[in-house]
């Protein structure tokens, strides 16, 4: 079963990681992210690089995809790539995803969408996926839903955020860490991102510590955001249940269901 887990190295990447590695801006995605694409021959694993690069310089075969000029979206991109390795006898399919703050095209919305894909893609496919974020100008809160849906990251600088979300089996979400006032926000953006997609998300909260009422309101608002969708958590502690009880949340017109 996948969890949440902080790597030293890019060597220690495995099948079905979704890896989030932050550079300085200073910092050679290549020399840095080496061991990763390097281990794909080791391992006879399909590489492809998405990079605003056109050309990053590799000493090994790797297909480049400039994000700018794909044709359709980069979850079209790499499940092409996915289906093509199989094909070719390879083990699994390796991405490098470099995201630069002044060549990524897409807005908030529309990268945390792609993130959320590469999610699932990875959690579904066992492909390895490492997000590298690179550059000076992202919007802070852009970038801490972004890792908020990583469950793998490469060091412990800057600090984890306080929750993850990350995908489990086929039909649901694990929820895990604290959802307070600070994690709210990108945990209220989080969800009406996933229901656009979905009438009914499933939140596993077996390891999900506490939500505060800044959390919960998020909750519910998310729930709320467009007609006929619900949120449904189980697993939650019987703290997470008493205080949304007591905060006046169990209503028929709150479309959540908690359950234990």
């Amino acid at each position: 079963m996948r969890a949440t887990r902080t790597l030293a190295t890019l060597d220690e990447v495995g099948g079905g990681d979704h890896v989030c590695q932050l550079l300085d801006p200073a910092d050679d995605v290549m020399d840095r992210s080496r061991a990763f694409v390097a281990d794909g021959a080791l391992f006879g694993d399909k590489v492809v690089i998405v990079s605003p690069l056109t050309q990053p310089t590799s000493d090994v075969a790797a297909l480049v995809l400039d994000p700018l000029r794909l044709q359709d979206s980069l979850l079209a991109a790499v499940r092409r790539e996915a289906a093509s390795a199989e094909r070719e006898g390879y083990r699994a399919l390796r991405v490098l995803h470099h995201v630069t703050s002044d060549g990524c095209a897409e807005g908030p919305k529309r990268l945390l969408r792609s993130e959320l894909d590469l999610e699932e893609f990875a959690a579904d496919s066992g492909a390895l996926v490492v997000c590298a974020y690179q550059g000076r100008g992202w919007d802070p809160s852009a970038l801490e839903q972004v890792r908020c849906v990583h469950p793998h990251h490469l060091g412990s600088r800057p600090a984890s955020p306080s929750f993850r979300m990350y995908r489990t089996g086929k039909d649901g979400w694990t929820v895990s860490g604290v959802i307070d006032t600070d994690g709210a926000p990108a945990f209220g953006t989080i969800l009406r991102t996933l229901l656009r997609q979905s009438a009914t998300v499933r939140l596993l909260c077996h390891t999900l510590d506490f939500f505060d009422a800044s959390g919960m309101t998020a909750l519910a608002g998310a729930a709320g955001y467009l007609p006929d969708r619900k949120v449904v958590l189980e697993g939650t502690n019987e703290t997470v249940r008493l205080a949304w009880e007591l905060s006046g949340f169990t209503d028929p017109s709150v479309p959540v269901v908690i359950a234990p």
